[in-house]
């Protein structure tokens, strides 16, 4: 089972095929689970993958213990040596993981599923505080995360590897992380460009002009991306029905947030909720 939750936002055009490429990257997560697991036992060669992986990589012992990293983690956040992480970092003793409402899904992975996550802000502060990282110009990082646990010959999850990709770097760019945080915060609640604009120390009109600059989408399609996306993990819930799942993200079933849905995601609530429950 893959969980999968939160998505960078595309202007609408770029999701016409949203389903077909969600189940290729579920294919592309099984097939690399599979790799790893099919060299568990050559410790070696396991090792060597791992090193030579091209994203950040780290792998867990079934205890939350770092027991691997890779090179290109360190190179990511200039780190110096792995001794500081590997047998220290304990990832469920992380107190981010709880902050950022990690924790049941760390669980879950641990717990032998595999989970997708997408536009995670990374807690550069804590990094820095933690390693000794003197990189100020960057204000934020967002990366797409992808974690999942590595079987011994008993079926058992003797490691969890997890890969992170960056997507997102800003540097020198304060107020558009503080309007992005904006929205990440408040999703459920009506569109407000003067909000957004105000939680950014900038008027609406340099907001929206340097949003689209730096972000690549405008601020309106950067919520819709969010909420539909918080949608579509609702509509994934059997436990609710499509107008409760609406509701639960600030919107009307029975109101144009339906044919946003489908404008955006190429299939109506209806259709979409069956078609994941079909695969």
């Amino acid at each position: 089972m893959i969980i999968e939750t939160g998505k960078p936002g595309f202007p609408p055009g770029e999701w016409e095929n949203t389903g077909k490429k969600h189940y290729a990257k579920q294919e592309r997560i099984s097939m690399l689970q599979a790799s790893f697991q099919a060299i568990l036992e050559r410790e070696e060669l396991f090792s060597k993958i791992i090193e030579f992986f091209p994203y950040p990589i780290q792998v867990y012992a079934r205890d939350g213990t770092s027991v691997m990293v890779n090179n290109a983690m360190l190179t990511e956040f200039e780190i110096s040596n792995k001794d500081m992480i590997v047998g220290k970092y304990n990832i469920f003793k992380d107190p981010d993981i709880e902050t950022h409402g990690l924790t049941e899904m760390v669980k879950d992975v641990f717990g032998g599923k595999t989970v997708s996550l997408s536009n995670l802000k990374v807690p550069l502060r804590s990094i820095r505080e933690c390693y000794n990282i003197d990189n100020c110009d960057i204000d934020s990082i967002y990366q797409d995360v992808t974690a999942f646990p590595i079987n011994d010959s008993r079926g058992e999850v003797s490691y969890v590897v997890i890969i992170f990709i960056t997507r997102r770097i800003y540097r020198g760019k304060e107020s558009i992380v503080k309007a992005i945080e904006y929205f990440r915060n408040n999703w459920q609640s009506e569109y407000d460009i003067n909000e957004a604009a105000k939680a950014a120390s900038l008027s609406p009109y340099h907001l929206s002009r340097l949003f689209k600059n730096d972000v690549g989408i405008t601020p309106y399609s950067y919520y819709l991306s969010i909420k539909i996306e918080r949608l579509k993990e609702k509509l994934c819930d059997p436990s609710l029905s499509i107008t409760d799942a609406f509701a639960a993200c600030g919107a009307d079933y029975s109101g144009y947030f339906a044919g946003v849905f489908k404008k955006y995601v190429g299939l109506t609530p209806s259709k979409y909720r069956e078609t994941i429950m079909g695969k």
